[in-house]
């Protein structure tokens, strides 16, 4: 079977705990490294996090780079409200037994991406594109040598849900996510048009949670604090599932329908800070960007559950409590 060389770059997160075990739980990746950077918590939590999800998973070789902790130019922002203090949810978060990788996340990418033949080596961002930008900052030829970077981030028809206009991840670090569009990557961008028809309504949790696996238990324990807090606050019964889309087109690219289109994005008004703006109106044979405008949810959480049925190290267990109640952005 032809693996797809994959690195995930995120900032976990509870919707991107779902996405590392779609991920780990699927032979169609080789998973390269996990490189964490600074969003919904700090980096040195989304690095810790993204440890405790591999434990979880039983998926110990695959590497975790920590990356950035602040945006390129920005104060660091936070979306605890929507991922818990820590960024796990419910979940109480414990010690990993393997550390992280020696290195920084920058050079990880870099060092794996030009390691290995031209457009080879996939890229998934679930957090703010911080850690690629500052790649490309440092090794300009990364652009031609990457494959598909597949972002989950934006929004235009469905409005923002960090300001009216603005998706959390780019209005985090707008500034990176403008350099990383203007490179030249073969961007696929995953924004809320498309993640908020991916919705983890009661009964797809429930079948996680049926499946009995330590990865199931994490993903659903995951997608019960997402119900409970967006009922809280946005009064959604079904929270939006967002990080797992650009997974989920990696491993199955029918379950999307993209648009060659050209993407910007706003830097200089604090008004419609992040705002993605997406134009249609392109020579599709020359448009620089895809994005997504639907989602197959069923096929989504198809691929979920069977990633889920994979087997973990016995000595994997998932501690879930309630943690308190902390303020926050999404």
């Amino acid at each position: 079977m032809n693996q797809q060389p994959l690195i995930i770059d995120c900032d976990p997160g509870v919707d991107d705990a779902v996405a590392l075990m779609l991920a780990f739980g699927s032979d169609a990746f080789e998973l390269l490294a996990i490189t964490a950077v600074g969003g919904n918590v700090p980096v040195v939590k989304t690095a810790r996090n993204a440890r405790i999800l591999r434990q979880i998973a039983g998926r110990e070789e695959v590497p975790v780079f920590m990356g950035a902790d602040r945006p390129l130019r920005r104060e660091p922002a936070g979306a605890g409200e929507f991922h818990g203090a820590e960024g796990l949810g419910d979940m109480t978060p414990f010690e990993p037994g393997a550390p992280c990788a020696n290195g920084h996340a920058v050079d990880a990418i870099i060092d794996l991406v030009m390691g290995r033949p031209a457009k080879s080596v996939a890229l998934a961002v679930l957090g703010p594109l911080t850690n690629l930008a500052l790649a490309l900052r440092k090794e300009p030829a990364l652009a031609d040598r990457l494959g598909p970077v597949a972002v989950m981030g934006g929004a235009r028809s469905e409005g923002g849900n960090i300001t009216a206009s603005a998706e959390f991840n780019i209005w985090a670090d707008p500034e990176a996510a403008a350099e990383v569009l203007a490179t030249g990557c073969d961007v696929v961008m995953f924004g809320l048009d498309a993640t908020h028809q991916v919705r983890a309504a009661g009964a797809r949790i429930a079948a996680l949670e049926a499946l009995g696996t330590p990865s199931a238990d994490a993903a659903a324990s995951m997608m019960r604090f997402s119900q409970r807090v967006e009922k809280e606050i946005v009064g959604w019964d079904a929270p939006p599932v967002h990080d797992p889309c650009p997974v989920a087109w990696l491993l199955k690219p029918a379950l999307f329908e993209l648009q060659p289109c050209r993407i910007e994005v706003e830097t200089h008004s604090e008004l419609t800070r992040g705002h993605t703006a997406v134009e249609f109106r392109v020579d599709p044979a020359m448009a620089p960007h895809r994005w997504a405008v639907s989602a197959d949810a069923d096929g989504v959480f198809a691929l979920i559950g069977e990633a889920c049925l994979r087997p973990a190290a016995p000595s994997t267990t998932l501690r879930a409590v309630p943690l308190p109640h902390e303020g926050g952005g999404k």
